[in-house]
């Protein structure tokens, strides 16, 4: 665990002692970070969430209160976890075997939720793995994340389909001047559809 005095952990939370925490981040009551976990610089975990075993994260993520992030999940940077997501890992879940005895941590493989830059995960949302959210793409609140997310996308529902496309801003883009244009209504960027992918304009 990072010794950097700028990482701000309170008394009640549980961090691993081989947890990486990056400077700049804040861990707060009740929370848990298990061993092996990799936090970047600045990341806030808010109270009660819980992040396992070896998952990656990168630098200004915000995971926000009773957040679970289950192993092997990976967030880039900029990742945005609202309060109550799940981050699932187990395709098939069963406490027994067949033969009805206990499942062990060898009887299953666990998959992750992989998470691209700026994405937003809204509260109360479910990701059921293995699933990738691109880049800068938004999930609404109370949704259920069954396949992959496309960059940009705004998905909502259960299951969780795409209703629209959101800038990096987070804002819903809007229709340009014909029909696979899309326009930022706050930064004014502008964004080309094509086959069902979004790609911002560069200049």
């Amino acid at each position: 665990m990072s010794n950097n005095a700028s990482v701000r952990i309170v008394d009640s939370a549980d961090v691993s002692p081989d947890a990486m925490i990056g400077s700049g981040s804040s861990i707060w009551h009740l929370a848990q970070v298990r061993e092996g976990a990799r936090l970047g610089e600045n990341c806030i975990i808010g109270r009660g969430a819980y992040v396992g075993t070896g998952v990656e994260m990168g630098d200004n993520c915000k995971v926000q209160n009773y957040a679970l992030v289950y192993e092997p999940a990976k967030l880039a940077d900029g990742v945005f976890i609202g309060p109550a997501v799940v981050l699932t890992n187990d395709t098939y879940p069963r406490a027994i075997n067949a033969d009805g005895t206990i499942k062990s941590a060898h009887d299953w493989e666990p998959v992750g939720v992989t998470i691209e830059r700026g994405a937003a995960i809204g509260a109360r949302s479910t990701c059921v793995a293995p699933v990738t959210i691109g880049a800068w793409a938004t999930v609404a609140a109370g949704a259920v994340v069954v396949k992959d997310v496309p960059p940009y996308a705004l998905v909502a529902g259960v299951p969780a389909r795409r209703i629209g496309w959101v800038g990096e801003s987070g804002v819903p883009l809007v229709a340009g001047e014909n029909d696979n244009i899309w326009v930022c209504p706050t930064t004014g960027d502008r964004y080309f559809e094509t086959a069902g992918t979004l790609t911002k304009e560069t200049v």
